[in-house]
């Protein structure tokens, strides 16, 4: 028989090492040549497989892969697109196995957050029901954090360190100019429902009234009157206040600070703007002159700041992802288990993907300080280590050297229409 191929895309939100992840499947996946044939990728995640569009990397050379691991984005391309059940859509899931079957895909990897783990279940159970036997690995990644039973998630460590170094070096800044000039500076950050990188700006601080020096999380409920208290006494303490906000920021009844009143693919209320509203009302009830600045794609696209601890773990949970397939693993997701924090010390574990679909995880009470503006020493403890060490990508001409692929597609053996 033919050795079975395998199938790895890309869903949500890219990352600045999504595609160490990437390496590390199409880099372990080559080792084992023998149990393992070749790795097709989905040109635009999930879509790839619906639309048969197979990305061949066998036609990819060492180095290229290799150089993977310094680029940011989605090297293969991903999307926001959510598969309805089986029973709601027997038809979209016929066609992924008939792509399968077409080019002998038994393994699939799917390499995303909780959406995507969501997808990555269903693909799962192709095999019981559809009758065809396919092993199914989640690979995880969200910038968010929010996904359950991992320590953390491939992407957040980045973010987390480009965020404290824009803060701290934005407060630098402000507090040069906060006499004559600005006095007020709002960062946004993302964070739909859990406020972890909005938290991890508090990394920035390493003295008392060391900004930032109000942080708006989702998990605690907006109160205009006691925000624009604060500002004004930081103001007066420190002649200046740097605030990171969450684009997630809500209202105690739920509803966003900044709901742009539309959807994403995944239904997903759309945010953004939370930052000129904040401004615009420091500005309207207190008069102080004010900047804003809004991190969106830069915080998620920083692969020449990444964190070298989120590096390590993006490429070695791809790995371990085709480990646990030839170990005959399927509808399970590789996980990072913390062993201590100081040292930082940690392993690889595992989890049912029917346990991690659709869950989100939210920042702990206890790593919530009492005022709600800001983080205790234990989220400190959590946090610190996620942005340890510097793995910078090699640099030419003054800037970053990314790998662009060939990304060459098979040729397709359906019909295009399905």
């Amino acid at each position: 028989m033919l050795k079975a191929n395998a199938f790895y895309a890309q869903s949500g939100g890219v990352t600045a090492v999504i595609n160490a992840s990437a390496c590390g499947v199409i880099e372990t996946a080559r080792q084992y040549k023998g149990q393992m044939g070749t790795v097709f990728a989905g040109r635009n995640g999930i879509l790839g497989a619906l639309n048969e569009e197979l990305i061949d990397t066998s036609k990819e050379s060492v180095q290229s892969i290799a150089a993977l691991r310094d680029t940011p984005s989605g090297a293969f391309g991903s999307c926001r697109y959510k598969l309805k059940s089986i029973q709601e859509n027997p038809r979209e899931y016929q066609r992924l196995i008939d792509v399968f079957k077409a080019h002998n895909i038994r393994f699939f990897f799917y390499n995303g957050g909780g959406d995507s783990q969501d997808t990555a279940n269903k693909v799962s159970q192709l095999g019981r029901d559809l009758g065809y036997e396919l092993q199914c690995i989640g690979i995880p990644k969200t910038v968010d954090n929010d996904l359950p039973f991992t320590d953390s998630c491939p992407g957040f460590g980045s973010v987390a360190k480009y965020v404290a170094v824009s803060t701290r070096e934005a407060a630098l800044d402000v507090a040069s100019m906060c006499e004559t000039s600005t006095k007020i500076f709002v960062l946004e950050v993302m964070g739909r429902h859990a406020g972890w990188i909005a938290a991890a700006s508090a990394l920035a601080q390493s003295r008392p009234n060391d900004a930032p020096h109000i942080i708006l999380l989702p998990e605690v409920p907006f109160n205009q009157a006691h925000f624009l208290k604060k500002v004004a006494s930081c103001v007066k303490r420190n002649g200046y206040c740097v605030i990171v906000a969450s684009e997630g920021a809500q209202y105690a009844d739920g509803s966003f600070l900044a709901d742009a009143g539309s959807k994403d693919a995944f239904g997903h209320t759309q945010l953004g703007g939370v930052a000129p509203m904040l401004a615009a009302l420091i500005k309207s009830e207190l008069g102080y002159k004010y900047h804003w600045a809004v991190a969106d794609y830069l915080q998620r696209a920083a692969r020449h700041i990444a964190s070298a601890t989120d590096v390590e773990q993006a490429y070695a949970l791809g790995k371990a992802a085709v480990e646990l397939a030839i170990e005959g693993k399927t509808a399970v997701m590789p996980t990072i288990v913390r062993i201590s924090d100081d040292p930082y010390r940690w392993k690889l574990g595992e989890v049912k993907l029917s346990r991690v679909a659709n869950v989100e995880r939210k920042m702990p009470k206890n790593y919530i300080s009492k005022d709600g503006f800001g983080i205790t020493a234990a989220a400190r403890r959590y946090l610190a280590p996620l942005i340890h060490g510097e793995d910078y990508p090699p640099y030419e001409g003054g800037l970053p050297q990314y790998v662009r692929l060939k990304n060459q597609l098979v040729a397709k053996k359906l019909p295009v229409q399905w």
